[in-house]
């Protein structure tokens, strides 16, 4: 089988095994949620205000709520051997990465668009720049998230206190993306400035740590 055959074979099955359970996005979406609802009571914006803050305010609560399954990801591969298997197996360990961050990507874009018709509604939002750049820096800022997710996931996978170790793994090398995410945000919803420049940060960044995620998984994967 080729690689990208077994990316879509693990992808199907990552697929229907979260149909059936669906505990990915059940955590997602409730952890989402109370995100949403507490900061709504908190700031308690205007629409002036809410522009200004929502770009913050959204990404926190989709960075925090993606841990919820990235945490997941790995987990049911260590349930009776699977990942071991898959390590003494003559498959191509990229397609393995390959399909749990495409899983991911799945999983965190239906939260997304599940959650920004909330966003909108209770921040009064209304796009002042290009709104075509909306779904842009959305497929790009979650991707820049589930690809080093998914690649300190399966560092963290052994270690005792998985729960805590891939925050702190992920989140201090993601801040040029959520940087990036909340000032491209921000540029679109204000119509202040432009969100080209931090796009195109978006997008090299994608880059760079796809190859790298991609060039070092197998020996990540092959670790005791």
């Amino acid at each position: 089988m080729t690689t990208s055959s077994l990316t879509r074979a693990t992808l199907a099955k990552d697929l229907r095994l979260e149909w059936r359970s669906k505990d990915a996005i059940n955590s997602m979406l409730f952890f989402a949620l109370l995100v949403v609802v507490i900061f709504s009571f908190s700031f308690n914006p205007t629409a002036e205000e809410s522009r200004q803050i929502a770009g913050g305010l959204v990404w926190v609560a989709f960075l925090f709520a993606a841990v919820v399954a990235l945490n997941q990801t790995w987990a049911r591969e260590l349930r009776n051997q699977v990942l071991d298997a898959y390590r003494v197996s003559p498959a191509p360990a990229n397609s393995l990465f390959l399909a749990k961050a495409f899983g991911n990507f799945i999983f965190v874009a239906v939260l997304e668009a599940l959650m920004t018709p909330l966003f909108i509604v209770f921040y009064n939002l209304r796009a002042l720049g290009p709104t075509w750049q909306l779904p842009v820096v959305a497929a790009l800022g979650t991707w820049a998230l589930v690809v080093n997710g998914t690649f300190f996931a399966a560092m963290s996978i052994r270690t005792r206190s998985r729960e805590i170790m891939l925050p702190l793994l992920l989140f201090p090398i993601s801040i040029p993306a959520v940087l990036a995410m909340v000032e491209a945000t921000s540029a679109i919803l204000s119509g202040e400035y432009s969100a080209r420049p931090w796009i195109a940060l978006l997008a090299t960044y994608d880059v760079v740590f796809t190859t790298g995620c991609l060039l070092l998984f197998e020996t990540v994967l092959d670790a005791e």
